[in-house]
């Protein structure tokens, strides 16, 4: 009696903390995955420009700063690693690419992560893994009854890579240390002759 006892609160204890482990991400109006967030800062607008380019031209490795929309819009692509874990051994299955967009104004900014796109991985033949594919297949996609569970995992891992790079982004942004905008002085050079 004691056993069974054991195993249906050891059995109900997993199945709380599977429950509470699945994450997704929410869908916009067009019907893409995406991960937006709002951040009230009493921080001047110029300041909140110069910090999001330092982060994603200098601190953040795994995005790419790609242009600026006006001056308050920033537009930047990345790609995180989707592993595949079996019991100890851990392998990269595919990356998923992305858009990171900031815009800032005075006392707050918003981003948002969007246009999550699954590229697979297999082995070349030097046993390296390398994509498949150049195109991606969009995270909305069904892919079916076969893939189903794996394709649950790759949102879940996604989500989850999402919610660290916005604790990530909002530290950074938050972060008291002034930070001054290096302007070049022009030198003039006189020769007497």
């Amino acid at each position: 009696m004691k056993f069974i006892l054991s195993f249906l609160l050891l059995s109900s204890c997993f199945v709380i903390t599977n429950a509470q482990t699945e994450q997704s991400l929410p869908v916009d109006e067009q019907g893409k995955l995406i991960y937006y967030e709002v951040v009230n800062v009493k921080t001047p607008a110029d300041s909140l420009k110069i910090r999001v380019l330092n982060y994603l031209k200098k601190q953040n490795k795994d995005l790419k700063f790609k242009s600026t929309q006006g001056d308050t819009a920033f537009i930047a692509t990345g790609k995180m690693i989707i592993n595949k874990t079996l019991l100890v051994m851990s392998h990269p299955s595919g990356e998923v690419l992305y858009d990171f967009q900031a815009e800032v104004k005075n006392g707050k900014y918003r981003f948002w992560l969007t246009n999550f796109s699954f590229i697979p991985y297999q082995r070349d033949r030097y046993a390296n893994f390398v994509a498949s594919t150049t195109v991606g297949i969009p995270l909305e996609n069904n892919p079916g009854k076969l893939n189903a569970g794996e394709w649950k995992e790759y949102k879940v891992q996604t989500a989850k890579y999402a919610k660290d790079l916005a604790s990530k982004f909002k530290f950074y942004m938050s972060s008291r240390t002034p930070i001054i905008a290096l302007t070049t002085e022009k030198k003039v050079v006189k020769k007497e002759w």
